[in-house]
């Protein structure tokens, strides 16, 4: 396994130094990532996660260290940092800390980076405002929290079609027949502070009559292909040990199911969204934008 032994050297270098072997063999290169962070370290890991998804054929072996907030915490993250030297990514509101932990890294020669400096320095130079210099502040139990809290309680108790008669206090439930990621965008969506619902469309049951009489949610039709839905669906029946031949994942069947599903979603002008090739969070973000607008429309 490749590794990176000291991240001062970038990684064109490493590969001019195989003659660019690595990359045309498809070898995996490998390097550390430090997470340092005084509160939970959910910025830094999706910092980190956004930025080696952009190069190929590299990954981070990371080390991640949060709450890190007394003198000790911080010895063993120098430690840790001297034992496995590499990319050093940090949140880290005392001065004190940060100031250790930089020495530290220069010594070692590995970059240190502090992930919020630009925009923070941006942000306070545009506001004219202080920073307030508390660990986690984004994290507080205030009412954007206990929204959030609220809106997974709902979102648990409407999954898969649950209570539909109670679906006006949604501000958005997702149509769609089965394997079209409708629970987890749920979730994703509840953790933004999205009350979020969800209602399955099922071979040879109606529809709920509530859900097409809805008018303070937005309904959002999910659907995909039905050859990826058919794959779907065959390999969750083979995880479940099922061998049983069955319409579930039928390809004709499924691609009925689809019909009968864009028939539903033309008749109601819901909008639709094609899952086929996105991810949870691609689609959870359409779905965002699309609140947002209707908010914004609904407003003006």
């Amino acid at each position: 396994m490749p590794i990176i032994p000291n991240a001062q050297n970038s990684l064109g270098a490493i590969l001019s130094q195989t003659d660019g072997s690595l990359t045309r063999a498809g070898v995996t290169v490998y390097f550390h990532v430090h997470l340092v962070s005084d509160a939970t370290g959910e910025t830094l890991n999706a910092l980190m996660k956004a930025s080696t998804a952009q190069f190929a054929n590299v990954r981070a072996i990371e080390h991640v260290y949060s709450l890190v907030r007394s003198q000790k915490q911080l010895d063993r993250v120098l430690s840790n940092i001297e034992a496995a030297p590499g990319v050093v990514m940090y949140t880290l509101m005392s001065q004190s800390f940060r100031q250790r932990l930089e020495v530290k890294c220069h010594e070692l020669q590995v970059p240190a980076i502090s992930a919020l400096d630009p925009l923070l320095n941006v942000l306070a130079n545009y506001l004219g405002a202080e920073l307030s210099l508390q660990p986690g502040a984004q994290h507080e139990l205030d009412d954007a929290y206990f929204h959030r809290i609220a809106a997974l309680d709902f979102t648990l108790a409407h999954d898969d079609g649950q209570m539909s008669w109670d679906l006006e206090g949604a501000d958005v439930v997702l149509v769609g027949v089965s394997r079209t990621s409708k629970t987890p965008t749920c979730m994703y969506l509840a953790n933004r502070g999205v009350r979020a619902a969800n209602v399955p469309i099922v071979p040879g049951a109606p529809v709920p009559e509530e859900i097409e009489r809805l008018q303070s949610p937005l309904v959002i039709g999910l659907t995909a292909s039905p050859d990826r839905l058919a794959q779907i669906r065959r390999n969750r029946l083979l995880n479940l040990g099922e061998q049983t031949a069955t319409d579930y994942a039928d390809p004709d069947a499924v691609r009925e199911e689809t019909v009968r599903a864009r028939k539903l979603f033309a008749k109601n002008s819901w909008p639709v969204i094609d899952v086929t090739r996105r991810s949870i969070e691609e689609t959870a973000a359409s779905i965002l934008t699309k609140l947002s607008e209707r908010r914004n429309n609904m407003g003006s």
